[in-house]
C-alpha cells in the first residue's frame, strides 16, 4: 500500500493554515513530515495529527497539552489512556470557558446598566438645557 503525501501547499489549502504554522508545529515536534530535499511531504499521520492540533487549539488546549495527548496514542492500551487524559483536559477547559462566559455575561449586564444610566443623564442634561433656553 503506497503512502499518499501532501505538500506544504496542499496542507495549507486543506487545513486553512499558513506554511509558517506548519513549520512551527514541525519545530515543536508535533508534526513529522518526510523530507525530499527541501520539500516537506506530509503523511496521513501528519494530517490526522494536524486535525487534532487545530481542534485542540480551537478548544483552548495548550500546545504542551496537545503534545501530551498525541504522545499517548502509542501507549498500547487501545487509546484508553489517551481518551481518559483528553476527557480530563476537556472537562477542565469546559469549566474555564463556562467561568469566562459567566464573567462576560456579568460584565455585559453591568455595562448595559451603565449605558442606561448614562442615557438618562444625557436626556436629563438635554431637558435642563432646553428649559434654560
Amino acid at each position: 500500500m503506497q503512502e499518499t503525501y501532501m505538500t506544504i501547499r496542499e496542507m495549507c489549502d486543506a487545513f486553512d493554515v499558513t506554511p509558517r504554522t506548519l513549520r512551527f508545529y514541525e519545530s515543536k515536534e508535533l508534526l513529522f513530515p518526510k523530507r525530499d530535499g527541501q520539500k516537506r511531504l506530509f503523511t496521513k499521520r501528519d494530517r490526522a495529527r494536524l486535525k487534532l492540533i487545530l481542534r485542540g487549539k480551537r478548544f483552548g488546549f495548550s500546545l504542551e497539552e496537545i503534545r501530551q495527548l498525541l504522545d499517548l496514542y502509542h501507549v498500547g492500551d487501545q487509546q484508553q489512556t489517551q481518551m481518559n487524559r483528553t476527557l480530563e483536559i476537556a472537562h477542565d477547559r469546559l469549566r474555564d470557558l463556562e467561568s469566562q462566559r459567566d464573567e462576560m455575561e456579568s460584565a455585559i449586564a453591568d455595562l448595559r446598566e451603565q449605558i442606561k444610566w448614562g442615557e438618562k443623564i444625557v436626556v436629563s442634561m438635554n431637558q435642563t438645557k432646553k428649559a434654560a433656553e
